[in-house]
């Protein structure tokens, strides 16, 4: 089976980096990052960066894969894993998220993603983080718990264009969008789920909309006690991959264990 990882914003491929070493080593080697136009691959002509065609990119990506597909999502990936799994489950063998929080009814977007909504004050952020060093842009990265090695070269990725598709992104997504986006969530249930809980990650909803959330969609909970935002960095990705690996493992069998 294919494990196909989706990052989220403000970041690029090399957020799996430690994670993806420790999957290889537990022997899921058939591995592919799939980089949201913007973030870390390059952006179409065309490309508006709205959620809608990020599911659409998505969807296409995964239509190309040939054989099951183990599918992990992490912020914009994982909202992006949600929607592709309530919408084209035969797509995937099973998904992973950590923001099947975003489309609780009651779920208000975080102080980053208000202000990247906010006329102005978005383009103002973009302008200064452009202009900082990558030391600079990696400080806020660490200071919240992702692994300094990954943040230097995540923040090595940020440049006008992401900076763009980050604006776009989060103005097409304004609630009510991600609820009435996840007003089918119980279709998900049609593949095995995973729900990735770090306890320390607030952005991406209440510990109560996001089990509230995993209820909905049958998954299974797997809760990481201390973890942050960037869980796939700490602990040098061990913690993480061995909740995927038990995941994987409780339906090798073809029987899933919720």
């Amino acid at each position: 089976m294919t494990v196909v990882l989706v990052h989220g914003i403000p970041e690029t491929p090399e957020v799996w980096d430690l994670l993806a070493a420790r999957l290889a080593e537990a022997g899921h080697k058939d591995q592919i990052r799939l980089s949201p136009p913007g973030f870390g691959a390059a952006v179409p002509n065309g490309f508006g960066a709205t959620v809608f065609e990020y599911r659409d990119w998505l969807i296409a990506e995964l239509e190309r894969i040939a054989g099951p597909v183990n599918l992990v999502g992490h912020d914009l990936g994982g909202g992006l894993t949600m929607i592709v799994a309530m919408a084209r489950p035969g797509l995937i063998q099973s998904w992973c998220s950590d923001a099947i929080g975003l489309f609780d009814p009651d779920y208000v977007w975080h102080e980053s993603a208000q202000l990247w909504q906010t006329p102005g004050a978005g383009e103002a952020f973009v302008a200064r983080a452009v202009e900082q060093s990558v030391e600079e842009r990696a400080e806020p990265l660490t200071s919240r718990g992702m692994d300094p090695v990954i943040a230097a070269r995540v923040s090595a990725g940020f440049d006008a264009r992401m900076g763009e598709s980050i604006l776009r992104m989060y103005r097409s997504a304004v609630q009510p969008v991600m609820a009435e986006l996840g007003a089918d969530l119980e279709a998900a249930a049609a593949r095995p789920g995973l729900v990735i809980i770090p306890t320390e990650d607030q952005a991406v909803g209440t510990d109560e909309q996001r089990r509230r959330s995993a209820a909905r969609a049958a998954a299974r909970v797997e809760v990481l006690p201390g973890f942050g935002h960037w869980w796939m960095t700490e602990d040098e990705g061990r913690r993480g991959a061995a909740a995927l690996d038990a995941f994987w493992a409780s339906f090798a069998n073809g029987k899933a264990s919720k």
